[in-house]
């Protein structure tokens, strides 16, 4: 059984006034995202308009259902603003769907309506690769959390991934950092789980629900002279 912690224990980020941080709200588990994020001592706002993404420390794309979320970029007005936000230097936390959307490569989208990905993350991402909502599963993960600069969340512990129709990660760009891996029962070797390309971040499982901070924590310290 799968277990969502409905309290993050965590540490508020502080500074002389609160960081804005906002969570790409058109659909899925964005709320989920909104809560770590406020936990953690953020202005959350809830991105639906462009003017939104405006004085952002950081940006969260959630998990969901790709497809649709794909449709509502393009009919919020959203998708041109974002990729431009993103292409600029917005630090970036996506998740599952969220992953979908950012790659450049997409496999397993077999269905009459298409996914648009905004093409700005060197991988291929295989949709629902790791199973149905039934075969969802959890797992310790070893973080290279040296690959976040500036982060002093990391420390030694496993990070406790939650995985949810995930998607897979294959191929990853030259530019691209591998700071996870989870080897799947029968694959011949470990696979990318979570990634760092300049201001992206992108996670195959959800970090929003594991009731651990540290990825969020991470990312937020993300700053432009890291990438």
């Amino acid at each position: 059984m799968l277990i969502v912690p409905q309290r993050v224990q965590s540490r508020a980020v502080t500074s002389s006034s609160p960081p804005r941080a906002g969570v790409l709200a058109l659909q899925g588990a964005y709320q989920a995202h909104a809560r770590v994020l406020s936990a953690l001592g953020c202005e959350v706002v809830e991105v639906q308009r462009p003017a939104q993404l405006e004085g952002l420390r950081l940006l969260c794309m959630p998990g969901g259902e790709s497809t649709t979320m794909s449709l509502l970029l393009s009919s919020s007005g959203l998708r041109e603003p974002l990729r431009q936000a993103i292409a600029a230097g917005l630090p970036v936390l996506a998740t599952c769907a969220g992953a979908i959307l950012l790659a450049q490569r997409l496999e397993g989208d077999s269905g009459s309506l298409k996914v648009e990905p905004l093409g700005l993350l060197d991988l291929t991402v295989d949709r629902n690769a790791y199973g149905r909502q039934n075969e969802s599963f959890e797992a310790g993960l070893e973080i290279d959390w040296t690959g976040l600069p500036g982060s002093s969340a990391g420390g030694t512990q496993l990070f406790h991934a939650v995985f949810i129709r995930a998607p897979r990660f294959q191929l990853p760009g030259a530019q691209v950092r591998v700071l996870a891996s989870f080897q799947p029962a029968g694959a011949a070797a470990a696979e990318p789980v979570l990634v760092r390309q300049g201001n992206i971040i992108a996670a195959a499982f959800h970090p929003e629900l594991s009731g651990d901070d540290r990825i969020h924590r991470a990312a937020l310290g993300l700053r432009p002279a890291d990438f």
